[in-house]
């Protein structure tokens, strides 16, 4: 069985996130645009590859917002959203490349793309990521 986890903490990260996505996409083409987008690669590189127990916004979640809201109700597998933690940061690596190489529109249009995920999450509950990942599981199973 693999590891459960607090389906809050996924949808707390996706709300951070959407917030941060949202102004890199304001304040691109700017270095300040490009050190954020830098640092939430790395959150989200964190998340993919070290697991969610290191993401820094579920550090957050668990140490501050947990406590006061109670434990959940009910848990859900790590592997989906740990997927979706992938697609985040191959997405801004996506846009670190473009807005290095002066490409602008492109990593506009990657940023665009992980906001619209996170965005789905943090609003709707609904992890794009998560879905990609059962899906890729029916169909390679």
């Amino acid at each position: 069985m693999s590891k459960q986890i607090d389906p809050r903490g996924p949808r707390f990260g996706a709300a951070i996130t959407t917030v941060v996505l949202a102004t890199i996409l304001l304040t691109i083409p700017t270095t300040f645009a490009v050190v954020l987008l830098a640092i939430q690669a790395g959150v989200f590189g964190l998340g993919a590859f070290v697991g969610l127990q290191a993401q820094p916004y579920g550090i957050i979640y668990r140490k501050f917002v947990l406590a006061r809201i109670g434990k959940p109700t009910e848990l859900e597998a790590v592997e989906p959203p740990q997927f979706a933690q992938l697609v985040g940061f191959v997405f801004a690596i996506t846009g670190l490349v473009a807005l290095f190489s002066g490409a602008d529109l492109i990593g506009t249009i990657a940023v665009g793309f992980a906001l619209a995920a996170a965005f789905l999450n943090a609003a709707f509950n609904f992890c794009l990521g998560c879905e990609m990942y059962l899906i890729g599981k029916r169909i390679f199973s």
